[in-house]
Order: C-alpha cells, then structure tokens, then sequence
C-alpha cells in the first residue's frame, strides 16, 4: 500500500447534520471541515447518501481521488455495540437493530469503526494533543451531560456494551429547595444530568424565575418560553447578571463533584472540559468552580501527589477541538486502526 496516497476520513453523525474531516496517513488533517444535514430522521439510507456527499466533498476539497479514502471512523448519537445500534435516541426508527457499521462498509467499499459521539469527541481531544501519552477524560455538558475516556495508547474504553462512562447518571446528592430529588431523563432521580445540563438549566431558571426576589429580572419580562430565555443565560452570564452567574456556578460546582467520584473509578489524570461553555467569555470563572466541586469531593491524592505536594494528580484543561472534535476523533481511529491492521 502506498501510504502517502492514503487518507482516512471522520464523520460525525449529528441529530442535524454530519460533520467530516480528512486525515492523511500521518493523522494530519488535510482540506477543510466539511459539513453537510444528517436526515437522521429519514432513516439510515437517507443519511447513508448525506454520508456519501460529505466524502465527495472531502475529497474534493484535499484535492484528491475518492478512491484514496483507506478507511471512515463514524461516530453516531446512540448507544452501539459492535457496530449495532439499539437505542434510538434521536434517529428515525430503522437505525434500531441495524449493523449500520457493516452495512456502510458494504457501500464504501473500505473498513468502517465506529463508536458514539461522546467517545468520538475524547478520540479528537486526545489526537489534538500530541504531547499526551497517559489516559483522557472528557466530559461534555451540552444538552445532556456525554463523557468519554481513551486509555494510554489512543484506543477508547467503551465498556462491553457500549455502555460506559454514563457520567451524567451517576447519582449526586444534591436536592432542590423542597427537599426532593430532581428527576432525570433516563427515569431516574438525583442524577448529575439533572443538575448539569441544558435541560436542567431551563428546570432551574423556571423554580428560581418563581421567587421574589427576581421578579424583577429581565427575563421574568420576556413573554418567550423558559426554554427560549435558558439559552440566553450565557449572554446575561457574560455580563455579570446575578442570576445567570448563581445557576452557573451552581452547574460547575456539582459538575466538579460528580467528576471527584469518576476520578477516583478511572483515574484518569487529565480531565477535559468540552461542550459549548469552553467557548464562554466567562469560563475561567466555571472552571474555578469546577475545582471548587472536585476539591470538595475529591481524596488529597486525586489532587496533588502525597510526596510531592507540587505535582497535580488530576489535571482540569478546556477543550480544544470544538464542533470538529468527535470528526478528528473518528478520522484518527480510522487512521491508527486501518495502519495498525496491516502491520
């Protein structure tokens, strides 16, 4: 095989649309992100020939032969398990039970790896920094609360079935002003997801919006449904509004303190903070309050090393690959995989 007529390409299946990189066989990306819409809900056929333009487009835009493509890494927004979904999650309905791996291997002609979206995200974050060769955490808080880990070496944990690092479900013990817990998507009560997340930040603005003492806010002025006003949180978070910064600081807070119980599970020695607060003027301020969180729940030896106080155990970065990160992650799999198959 002639490898530096070789490539290798990431695509990063979304509930609106795909997001695609080209690797070469150094794992450097070459041509620009492509982006095209998913059509998830038209079923896996419909997004399978999405998945066909934002290779052509790859192609095109490296200036380079279709048939160069060695091999995809494909990240999808569902729990799999050996290249099998089965959970819907947001896809239309024949995505369930469907060898989406094998059958698009079958199309393209070249091996297909696959994972979900939140492993595919920490793949990126780990390919993004060459100067790490221990384990990775990311955790995401977005719409709900994703996380993945990749182990020395770059392969990701994805757990027998697909399953682990469910961070968002692991269970906090934080309640709301009545003494209860919240409830969490998945069914349950008490989860971290039901305290950092989007979700939670519209539960969280409603019950405060109730109380006197922001009655007067401009946003119990806005006619506009709670979940309208939530995603102008970070707008009046950026400017210093009072209630903003309290529903944020909270977030961050118990977001550190699930993270302390991770850690002490994996172990991980660097933790990286993705989603779209990474892209906040006021991060800084959320990331002290995260190691507020983590100091709080976290052993001594989670944080500084007990003979040497001034080395870190747990390191705290912001990510870096922003909305191509799980598209890098999955060109990079597909990369080290398909190389590491012909050796």
């Amino acid at each position: 095989m002639n490898n530096t007529s070789t490539y290798y390409a990431g695509l990063d299946i979304g509930g609106t649309t795909v997001k695609a990189v080209l690797v070469d066989h150094l794992s450097q990306q070459v041509g620009p992100l492509t982006e095209v819409r998913s059509k998830v809900k038209d079923g896996y056929e419909g997004t399978f020939d999405q998945l066909d333009l934002a290779l052509d487009q790859l192609a095109a835009g490296a200036g380079v032969a279709r048939g160069a493509i060695a091999g995809i890494g494909l990240d999808v927004p569902a729990p799999s398990s050996d290249g099998v979904i089965w959970g819907r999650a947001n896809l239309g309905d024949n995505w369930v039970g469907t060898d989406i791996r094998g059958k698009l291997s079958t199309r393209t002609g070249v091996p297909v790896f696959m994972t979900n979206d939140g492993n595919a995200a920490a793949l990126g974050e780990y390919a993004l920094r060459h100067d790490n060769n221990g384990s990775l955490m990311l955790v995401a808080p977005g719409t709900g609360l994703g996380a993945g880990l990749v182990l020395p070496g770059g392969r990701s944990y994805e757990g027998a079935n697909g399953l682990a690092l469910e961070t968002g479900h692991i269970s906090v013990p934080f309640r709301e002003d009545d003494g209860e817990l919240p409830s969490c998507s998945c069914g349950l009560k008490g989860c971290a997801e039901a305290w950092v997340s989007l979700m939670a930040l519209r539960r969280r603005l409603r019950l405060q919006l109730a109380k006197p003492e922001w009655s007067s806010h401009p946003l119990n002025q806005d006619d506009t449904p709670v979940e309208e006003k939530a995603f102008k949180l970070r707008d009046f978070a950026e400017k210093g509004d009072a209630l903003a910064i309290q529903l944020f600081k909270q977030q961050g807070f118990i977001l550190g303190y699930a993270i302390a119980d991770m850690v002490r599970t994996i172990d991980p020695g660097l933790v990286v903070i993705g989603g779209g607060l990474a892209e906040t003027t006021f991060r800084d301020s959320f990331m002290k309050w995260i190691l507020e969180g983590f100091a709080e729940r976290a052993w001594p030896a989670y944080q500084h090393n007990p003979l040497n106080p001034d080395i870190v155990t747990t390191r705290f970065e912001w990510a870096l690959g922003g909305d191509a990160a799980a598209a890098i992650g999955m060109a990079y799999t597909a990369c080290e995989l398909a190389q590491g198959a012909t050796r």
